[in-house]
């Protein structure tokens, strides 16, 4: 019997989504599946939506829940990561903050000031628990899902020893968009993308073994198709390689499209896309979230048949089928950087393909990225290193320096600003950085 922990389980849809996913596969339909969330309601919601998931499923899978997250995890086979430091009355002024110095955020959990202000706060916790995982669960793998992925992952890996991967969304979903801008069946797209999480580039895109991108440059000229991801169609149409993670995303992660309020009302408002760039999207989202959950919650529950029980494409599923031999399967990870992609740092976090059985992950080497990536790349890279050191040690000076490279702080702002701004989010986030002595940087 394969053991499942979720740390984090009270997450509204991911939960029962991966569940539903895992339990579709005859290695695993009779999971013991534990859940650990923080929050009372969440998890009760959590324990109920996945004990309906076995019912409706006839599987001979248990589901049990719990607050204790040591009990949790010994035993564990593979330990799931989706968790949030801190509500929104916490994170939103990694937002706020930042908007008084004239840095505007569509989401600021990955990158950015407000991604270095999540990854210091969270950091420590998901250390807390890989720290436990050495303990109570040592051969087993964490899949983390929580951002910002790249910093967490290099952090884990630097201060213990146990196996993890990070996994997103991102890449399939952006293959996919891909393919029906041209009308390929995505079956018959192969591709090779690399870089860092968000921030990975795909430098093969083929439709039946021929390169796909004089098609794609076709596209994105359609001025429906250019509309629907404006950011990431101007960054295409500049760096010849197309990048993962959505135009509000990566509106964030560079100089070109936020330092000005014309810039952003040309760029990151007008898109069709799902996510074209408004500010503060996503902590809005999460408010609205904050206050609808539990309507939405009952409404689940209410129907008969809640949900599809037929396989989605959560990687995490596939990926633990595989090791408990299973198919193989291929899919892009977050990795320390063992030489895999050469112009890169060692050991920094990397998202490259890697595939896996029951003998573990065997993440592919790369090679070098285009020059005109990697100077991107490398840049946000170094800000996650400085990042990563400035939260295992606590010490506010690197928070700074990697605040003053950051493309949009630089380019907005002037190191004395960025300096004030970085002291008042230290101050603010206080009660949550007990590996600080010094708020000041």
């Amino acid at each position: 019997m394969t053991k499942l922990t979720f740390i984090g389980a009270g997450s509204f849809g991911f939960t029962r989504g991966l569940v539903r996913d895992v339990l579709t596969f005859p290695l695993l339909k009779d999971a013991e599946i534990c859940l650990m969330d923080i929050d009372d309601e969440r998890l009760d919601f959590a324990l109920k939506s996945v004990q309906k998931i076995i019912d409706l499923g006839h599987y001979p899978a248990r589901v049990w829940a719990t607050k204790d997250r040591v009990e949790a995890l010994k035993g564990a086979d593979f330990v799931l990561v989706t968790i949030l430091v801190g509500a929104t009355d916490v994170w939103r002024y990694d937002i706020e903050i930042p908007k008084k110095y004239g840095l505007d955020f569509n989401v600021g959990d990955t990158r950015g000031t407000a991604g270095i202000f999540r990854a210091l706060r969270t950091i420590p916790v998901m250390v807390s628990i890989a720290q436990d995982m050495e303990k109570y669960c040592p051969d087993a793998l964490m899949l983390n899902y929580t951002n910002p992925m790249a910093m967490l992952c290099r952090a884990m890996k630097k201060a213990t020893s146990i196996e993890l991967t990070g996994l997103c969304h991102s890449v399939q979903g952006t293959a996919e968009m891909l393919a029906s801008w041209i009308g390929a069946p995505m079956d018959e797209i192969t591709y090779t993308c690399a870089g860092i999480n968000h921030q990975a580039f795909y430098l093969k895109y083929e439709w039946n073994g021929k390169d796909a991108y004089p098609l794609i440059r076709a596209a994105v000229e359609k001025p429906e198709i250019y509309n629907h991801e404006i950011v990431r169609n101007e960054m295409f149409k500049a760096l010849g390689y197309y990048v993962t993670e959505s135009s509000g995303h990566n509106s964030e992660y560079n100089w070109w499209f936020r330092k000005r309020q014309d810039l952003i009302e040309k760029y990151c408002t007008h898109g069709t896309g799902w996510n074209p760039g408004e500010y503060a999207y996503i902590l809005k989202e999460y408010q609205r979230r904050e206050t609808t959950w539990k309507d939405e919650a009952k409404e689940w529950f209410a129907k008969d048949t809640p949900i599809n029980l037929a396989r989605g494409h959560e990687y995490a599923a596939y990926i633990i089928n595989a090791i408990q031999g299973g198919e193989t399967f291929r899919f892009n990870g977050n990795v320390p950087n063992t030489k895999l992609i050469s112009n890169l740092p060692d050991d920094v976090c990397v998202e490259v393909p890697v595939f896996v059985d029951r003998e573990g992950l065997h993440p592919v080497h790369v090679g070098a990225l285009p020059p005109q990536v990697v100077a991107l790349v490398h840049l946000s890279v170094m800000i996650e290193e400085m990042t990563v050191e400035a939260a295992l040690t606590g010490d506010p000076g690197l928070v700074y320096h990697a605040c003053c490279y950051d493309p949009l702080a630089a380019a907005a702002l002037s190191l004395a600003e960025i300096r004030a701004m970085v002291n008042e989010m230290l101050e603010q986030n206080r009660p949550y950085l007990p590996q600080f002595k010094h708020f000041k940087a």
